[in-house]
């Protein structure tokens, strides 16, 4: 399913920006019709509980897949109407990413959460590494083209789903899912509540800002820049080919901690972010130092989302599910506002170093993490009684 989901998104990640950006022609435009856009999202991610409790979680997940074949036809209509499509793919998204997150919850044992992210990731690779450039590529021949594609790809990944039968919860969960409250404002607040959720919602929140500004703006940059369309295709395709290398990445953060895993991919990243807007007057290097950070942005979709899947309880699971995924649309209703405003004082690398300090940000609050976070039981009882005996 990951896999499908990756050419149904990859291979128009990089088209959108564009299309969007050819459609209005003012960045500034753009970054509004992303903000509309990202609130939108945000309140369909919050009506995925109630629909789940009136129809089956796989008929939720089966409309929000059709949402993407509507986004499709759309984007071959082409021109101001790429603004609609885009829209329908926002909210097929969000209603994917809650439904996976949720049968994720069910079936899927935290201490093996960096194992599957890894091998989302690695499944997804090929669609978002190569889903970019191909989409761009496409694109000088018929702007609908990458739309097809588009509609092709969901169409799978609904029969897919189907084939698999997936259904609701697991049976011993379901009596609490029943008792759980579907009201929004109510299990709002009680993740309010709850800390290390919050702050393990942060941490996606801020990655998943620095991948916005990493994929609208760097395109864009390119071409006020005199580089050319396909520099933004080429870049966010160059960036997602860090996903063949999670594997390695989950066996580096296995051998370390979540903590030390998610700091080193924040300071790192935002440091490069903040560095790419320094060298704005040599185009090539602030690309270069762009694609560095994200390469740290890939390291922190594997440990980024650990500490509050970790997290999570059992009888909360669609209703946090629902928080969780959230993080996409709050990014997308936060960057595009942070580039508005940052656009009114300095050119679009002024978005590159506000991104830059948001991830630092991000390191910051990521010191309060436990230590020991995902470690198993054992071992950390182990790690404690050598901590004990050390007389230093």
């Amino acid at each position: 399913i990951a896999g499908f989901e990756a050419v149904v998104r990859g291979i128009v990640l990089a088209a959108y920006p564009l299309l969007m950006y050819r459609a209005w022609g003012d960045a500034v435009v753009v970054s509004k019709w992303y903000l509309a856009v990202g609130v939108m999202s945000l309140l369909t991610v919050f009506t995925i509980p109630l629909l789940v409790r009136y129809l089956s979680r796989r008929w939720v997940y089966a409309l929000g897949i059709s949402l993407y074949v509507l986004s499709a036809c759309f984007g071959i209509v082409g021109g101001k109407a790429t603004t609609a499509a885009l829209l329908c793919h926002a909210m097929a998204a969000a209603t994917a990413f809650v439904c996976f997150n949720a049968y994720v919850l069910d079936h899927v044992a935290k201490l093996d959460f960096g194992r599957l992210e890894s091998l989302r990731l690695l499944y997804g690779g090929v669609g978002w590494t190569v889903g970019p450039m191909l989409g761009v590529w496409l694109m000088q021949f018929w702007h609908g083209a990458p739309f097809v594609i588009v509609a092709l790809g969901a169409l799978s990944m609904l029969a897919l789903i189907w084939r698999l039968r997936l259904g609701n919860a697991r049976v011993q969960v379901l009596a609490n899912q029943r008792t759980a409250s579907h009201n929004p404002l109510v299990f709002l607040r009680r993740f309010f509540f709850q800390p290390r959720l919050v702050a393990g919602w942060f941490f996606t929140v801020m990655r998943s800002c620095g991948w916005w500004v990493y994929i609208v703006y760097v395109g864009i940059f390119a071409v006020q820049n005199g580089l050319g369309d396909q520099v933004g295709g080429m870049a966010t395709s160059l960036a997602n080919a860090g996903l063949f290398l999670a594997p390695l990445m989950l066996r580096w953060i296995q051998r370390r901690s979540v903590r030390r895993a998610v700091r080193t991919g924040f300071l790192l990243s935002g440091t490069f972010f903040i560095l790419g807007a320094l060298v704005s007057p040599l185009p090539w290097a602030t690309v270069a130092m762009l694609v560095l950070g994200s390469v740290f942005l890939v390291l922190l979709d594997v440990c980024g989302g650990l500490p509050f899947l970790m997290s999570v309880k059992p009888s909360q699971r669609t209703e946090m599910s629902a928080v969780y995924s959230s993080f996409r649309d709050v990014s997308g209703i936060l960057s595009p506002g942070m580039a508005w405003l940052a656009l009114q004082f300095a050119p679009v690398t002024g978005v590159f170093a506000v991104g830059g300090l948001g991830l630092l940000a991000a390191w910051g609050v990521a010191g309060y993490l436990h230590p020991q976070l995902g470690v198993p039981g054992a071992q950390r009882v182990r790690a404690s009684r050598r901590v004990r005996a050390d007389p230093t």
